[in-house]
């Protein structure tokens, strides 16, 4: 079993916090989570593979400054920094949900992403429009509302009528969620989501066909948020060679309904 340590740095005055481990991999693979997850969401990945997965700004235990700028350029440049932090010339990258902030870092610098991941990402492509819960939060005031009258019973109950999770996984997710959802936390997604209407989300992906690094596209079959035509869509966007992987009986966190996801990632990210 591979180590994993926690870490904690300031970064261009944001203090952040995140879990690395060995790599076991030709290039260190930097795990990128989305709303409203953190880091840990990448420990079955890290186990196999090694890495890094920060707790983004505003999430898990990173910090939620009201004054970071929580925005596509606004993560972009923070993970500029952190990459120079840690001090790896060359990565490998997956992403998930908006996790997908690292391809605009993968566009600045397509020549030192050496394979991609990329997971149920919100898409940074033309015709995507938001979901109705992020609608809802990209609204002033009623996202303030719908934010603030979050409880456990509610998610548990969203997440089954939305089939995102397997059954039995639903307390648990929930739980882990919402231990590190305080307000910072719901002023970061809010800022996030108002940040990016479609023509943002289109152009942040303008760039995509310079990343040619080899690429994996996975995306849940039953994705409640995300229609699964991004899938090939991304691949047809990137420029190098694109697998695409369409998980049957999952949702938008697919290695969850069908563990066996974890190894097609890793297999893929060991070449």
């Amino acid at each position: 079993m591979i180590e994993i340590v926690e870490r904690e740095a300031e970064i261009e005055g944001t203090r952040v916090v995140w879990r690395e481990a060995e790599a076991h991999t030709s290039a260190p693979v930097l795990y990128l989570h989305g709303v409203p997850n953190s880091g840990a969401l990448w420990l079955p990945f890290l186990e196999r593979t090694g890495g890094i997965a920060p707790d983004l700004p505003g999430f898990g235990r990173s910090d939620k400054s009201a004054a970071f700028d929580y925005s596509i350029p606004g993560y972009t440049q923070f993970l500029h920094a952190f990459v120079e932090h840690v001090g790896h010339d060359r990565l490998s990258l997956v992403v998930h949900d908006w996790g997908g902030v690292g391809l605009a870092f993968a566009q600045d610098l397509p020549d030192r992403v050496e394979r991609l991941a990329v997971i149920d990402a919100v898409p940074f492509l033309p015709g995507y429009r938001w979901h109705a819960i992020a609608r809802v939060w990209r609204t002033p005031l009623l996202g303030e509302l719908f934010m603030g009258s979050t409880s456990r019973f509610t998610m548990r109950l969203l997440m089954r009528r939305l089939k995102a999770l397997p059954p039995e996984a639903v307390d648990r997710w929930v739980d882990q969620v919402l231990d590190d959802l305080d307000h910072g936390t719901q002023r970061a997604i809010l800022r996030l989501y108002r940040s990016a209407p479609p023509d943002v989300l289109a152009r942040a992906g303008e760039r995509l066909g310079g990343i040619t690094s080899p690429a994996l596209v996975v995306w849940g079959a039953n994705e409640p948020f995300l229609g699964t035509r991004f899938a090939q869509a991304y691949a047809d966007a990137l420029g190098g060679q694109a697998r695409v992987e369409v998980v049957e009986r999952a949702g938008h966190w697919p290695w969850l309904d069908r563990p066996e996801v974890v190894d097609l990632v890793c297999e893929f990210l060991a070449g």
